[in-house]
């Protein structure tokens, strides 16, 4: 594997993908923000929500990106189609699975059969996140595309 190739390209994916989602959410498209999510299940302090949730998307960025690699050197190839269609396969997994199951393990986030109490008072973001907007997936999907044909154009082998 090539760290450097890796770190390097697997955080600009990031940033990227990042930029995608902060724009879709300043535009309307969604109300999901991300980073506050993540960040929220470490603090209750928004503020501060904000700058761990950042820190912990791009540290999940990385992480992905490692993943995004691993499927490149076991194909043993990478190209921005390859990529790209991993990222599909990354947003339909993040969207069916992991999105429903996020008040399974978010402490500050309400569940869909529950409903919000004192501590749970976030939104539950429902399948493919659509309690967050019916054009969420949209812009999930788009960014995770982006973010695998980031990696897949640039990424080089070592």
């Amino acid at each position: 594997m090539n760290s450097g190739s890796w770190l390097l390209w697997g955080f600009a994916s990031t940033v990227v993908l990042t930029s995608i989602l902060a724009a879709s959410q300043g535009w309307g498209m969604t109300r999901m923000n991300l980073p506050y999510l993540l960040g929220t299940m470490f603090t209750p302090n928004r503020d501060r929500a904000k700058v761990l949730g950042s820190l912990a998307h791009f540290a999940n960025g990385w992480i992905f990106s490692l993943v995004y690699v691993a499927a490149f050197h076991a194909w043993n190839q990478t190209s921005w189609w390859l990529g790209t269609l991993v990222g599909l396969v990354h947003a339909t997994f993040i969207l069916t699975v992991l999105m429903p199951l996020l008040p399974s393990f978010h402490p500050r986030m309400a569940s869909e059969q529950r409903g919000p109490s004192v501590v749970r008072q976030l939104e539950p973001p429902g399948f493919l996140a659509l309690h967050y907007g019916r054009r969420t997936p949209i812009s999930v999907v788009v960014a995770h595309m982006i973010f695998g044909g980031i990696l897949g154009s640039f990424y080089r082998f070592g």
